[in-house]
């Protein structure tokens, strides 16, 4: 019995190029949260798409490389970690857990994401956080053109520059850049850093895995003008 234990919690080691996709995300689906095999670690994943797509279960999963189209997406609970780049819509709608990336990632990551944490620690391309609700987006270079873009709620945080139309059609999700910025979209406004987000910002910058010298201070706060929410002719162009 105690062998057997002990085999069931030590890490699972899934060769998707020998075995395939099919049968890693079956078997990543089949986990509960009673489940014993909580560490898994993917190799060979040689850029396949939708790698641990869908999975529900308080389980950590590493993928020892750069992955396709939509790795980790509509997580709840996990955290995963691709050790490598990452194509477009990773951790797309993502509910809850953690996903961190290594390297850079492809367009529209973390889009529509409800909730947990996405980390980048090298650059996103366009539209990053792209009608995310709920999602916290870390990223530790920089950011494509149109990030954000009909934000709803959440927060992310760039330690870089961010591209043209930041915010475009922002509702309420708050934007902390450090570098420049290119351009802001349409609605989207520099605001009013007060302690609240200061405090926010420190507690996601942790979570991030950054760099700890990098300081709160050293941001600025983007958000909503709140002059779309309904159309008003005055506006008109803005549309």
């Amino acid at each position: 019995m105690k062998s057997n234990v002990l085999e069931q919690t030590a890490t699972q080691t899934f060769d998707l190029s020998a075995r395939g996709l099919r049968e890693l995300n079956s078997s990543l689906h089949a986990l509960s949260g009673a489940t014993n095999m909580t560490a898994w670690e993917v190799v060979n994943p040689k850029g396949a798409h939708a790698i641990a797509a869908g999975v529900d279960a308080p389980v950590d999963i590493s993928v020892m490389g750069s992955t396709g189209y939509y790795c980790a997406g509509m997580n709840k609970q996990a955290t995963i970690r691709v050790k490598g780049s990452a194509g477009p819509g990773v951790a797309e709608n993502m509910m809850s857990g953690t996903v961190i990336v290594d390297g850079d990632a492809s367009q529209y990551a973390g889009a529509t994401g409800r909730g947990g944490l996405l980390v980048i620690k090298g650059n996103a391309s366009s539209r990053c956080g792209i009608s995310m609700k709920g999602v916290e987006i870390v990223v530790h270079g920089n950011i494509g053109h149109m990030s954000a873009f009909m934000a709803q709620s959440g927060s992310l945080v760039v330690c870089g520059d961010a591209g043209d139309a930041l915010g475009d059609s922002l509702y309420e999700a708050k934007l902390f850049v450090r570098g420049s910025v290119k351009s802001l979209g349409a609605d989207c406004i520099e605001k009013e850093m007060r302690p609240e987000h200061l405090e926010h910002l420190a507690d996601l910058l942790r979570r991030g895995e950054c760099d700890p010298t990098i300081k709160p201070e050293e941001f600025r706060r983007y958000g909503s003008a709140r002059k779309l929410y309904n159309f008003n002719i005055d506006n008109a162009s803005a549309y």
